[in-house]
């Protein structure tokens, strides 16, 4: 269990100038990232004792920031056949 914060630039360090310009340009790459970082401070909150959870509580955030990671994987493969 790692308390460090995954964070988008963690996760794809190769697509930081990709990540800016999605985040200036594409409104559905702003809100999954928007989702993304809520769940994933609600996630390190949780890792650190700052907020409690269940175990199927810390899982399912989880599960569902790696469904983000996907999705946005996607994204940014498409922008990078653009480029």
């Amino acid at each position: 269990m790692s308390h460090t914060p995954h964070e988008l630039h963690d996760e794809f360090p190769d697509a930081g100038q990709i990540l800016h310009d999605l985040k200036m340009s594409n409104a559905h790459f702003v809100k999954l990232a928007d989702q993304y970082h809520e769940i994933n401070r609600e996630i390190h909150r949780i890792e650190s004792g700052v907020e409690a959870a269940s175990d199927e509580r810390a899982e399912a955030l989880k599960k569902s920031r790696l469904h983000l990671v996907d999705e946005i994987a996607v994204i940014i493969g498409k922008a990078k056949e653009k480029a």
